[in-house]
């Protein structure tokens, strides 16, 4: 984002102070027009952008005041001519080193343009002790807190929280959105976040991004079976006949037209039981006719049948050392856990979203195979992609057993309907698996809950 600044104002002349006219009248904007404002302006340009608006909301009228943390602030860059710029239609810069007096008598909004893109973390004792005072005058409902670019105390390219943060109801992110505004924890203490457009004559070089919703193709009226794809599923060995139903499930739901299930011969009848809309043949060692992808893995199977075709791999298919082999592999997705990535890449298992990101980085670039790493904010890379994406659907209740089956046969419909494009279609499973999860509300929720949500979700994009 600071590049495309530089770029902005070095090469294609726009100013400065005009960038922050920009950011300060949509940010300005956010605050309702009843009670007062209280700024927090540190030294540098996210200072700059809070004195800006602050002049604004003066010239409308609204009661603002401006608090600095010295009492005599050392302005930079374009702080300073804001600055002026306050000071010249009357106003002025207060300051206190006890905000806990001051804090408890304010209502209405704060405005935190303490520290932005350039901070030093964590931040001095000084943001810190705003951070506190602003946090429990919060839990009373005193005030609420809008955050000027990102809160005081984040570091804009990570998900990590490196210390003390001022915690924000509302962000105005400038110009386009950093990772802590969409990666946890971080994201979470941004509060509801608003992207508020800049005039900037380039767009950011990123590597990572935000699923977003996919626009799925309308069947044709008149298709047939075959045209929806044809999922085969070697999976179930004996007792684990219920994680090969589950796939097929998620299969069925997820737009396949004809699910072969190919369990062990003695959980056969119990998986023709569970999902009778599924063809179910015990495994002879063949593939039918037909099959657009392949599917081996969930219940405890081992074996990869010989397929030279479209292949997603899951749970006990995923073997130790073997990832870099199938991310070599054209048209393949693999579908690994925390545990799962550490075995099939040979190293420390990521405990959080940052390790898992870290180690998702750390892959060679532009694989043809697809990996979609699960977990809280699953993300999805390969596909002769050097990009990332991080899913930003689901909630804590799809920690339970089965939901990961039915995200393989999910995922392995959608490339049935995608075969050319394996990463697209990993990306849409992992966003329509967490969707169908939102749609039934927060809390518990078992792996075939998920089954009539999806349904409802599909139809509802196809309708669209």
């Amino acid at each position: 984002m600071k590049a495309v600044e530089r770029r902005a104002i070095c090469e294609w002349g726009i100013p400065s102070p005009v960038l922050q006219e920009h950011a300060a009248i949509r940010a300005l904007a956010m605050i309702p027009s009843s009670g007062p404002i209280n700024v927090l302006a540190g030294p540098g340009n996210n200072g700059g952008d809070a004195l800006a608006l602050a002049r604004l909301a003066k010239l409308q009228g609204r009661p603002v005041e401006v608090w600095t943390l010295d009492p005599v602030p050392k302005w930079k860059g374009d702080a300073e001519l804001q600055a002026k710029l306050w000071e010249g239609i009357g106003g002025r810069c207060r300051h206190t080193s006890e905000p806990d007096r001051e804090i408890p008598a304010w209502r209405g909004w704060v405005v935190d343009g303490l520290f932005g893109l350039g901070a030093r973390l964590p931040v001095d004792e000084r943001a810190a002790q705003w951070a506190d005072a602003l946090e429990r005058s919060r839990s009373l409902g005193g005030v609420k807190v809008l955050a000027l670019d990102l809160p005081t105390g984040l570091d804009p390219s990570s998900s990590i929280v490196p210390g003390p943060v001022l915690r924000a109801d509302a962000t105005a992110a400038f110009g386009h959105l950093k990772r802590c505004h969409g990666l946890m924890p971080a994201k979470e203490l941004c509060g509801k976040i608003s992207l508020i457009p800049l005039p900037l004559n380039s767009a950011p070089d990123c590597t990572l991004f935000m699923l977003s919703r996919p626009l799925l193709k309308r069947p044709h009226w008149d298709s047939n079976k075959y045209e929806h794809g044809h999922v085969a599923i070697r999976a179930g060995a004996k007792g684990m006949g219920g994680a090969a139903a589950l796939a097929a499930l998620g299969a069925l739901r997820g737009g396949a037209g004809l699910v072969t299930v190919m369990p062990d011969e003695d959980t056969a009848n119990t998986v023709a039981c569970l999902v009778p809309e599924a063809i179910v043949r015990p495994w002879n060692g063949s593939l039918p006719p037909k099959v657009d992808v392949l599917v081996a893995g969930p219940g405890g199977v081992t074996d990869i049948p010989d397929w030279i075709g479209p292949l997603l791999l899951d749970a006990s298919a995923l073997k130790e050392g073997e990832g870099p082999k199938w991310l070599s592999r054209p048209q393949t997705i693999i579908t690994p856990h925390s545990g799962e990535f550490s075995r099939l890449f040979s190293q420390k298992a990521p405990k959080n979203f940052q390790e898992r990101l870290d180690a998702l980085e750390k892959l060679p670039k532009h694989c043809e195979g697809t990996l979609i790493l699960k977990g809280a904010q699953t993300l999805v890379a390969g596909g002769r992609s050097a990009s990332a994406y991080v899913n930003s659907t689901g909630h804590p209740g799809l920690s339970t057993g089965g939901t990961g089956d039915f995200l393989a046969g999910l995922a392995a419909a959608r490339l049935a309907r995608s075969l050319e494009d394996p990463l697209a279609a990993a990306c849409e499973a992992a966003w329509l698996h967490g969707k169908a999860a939102d749609m039934l509300g927060t809390g518990s929720l078992i792996a075939r809950d998920l089954g009539d949500s999806l349904s409802a979700l599909m139809r509802e994009l196809h309708s669209a």
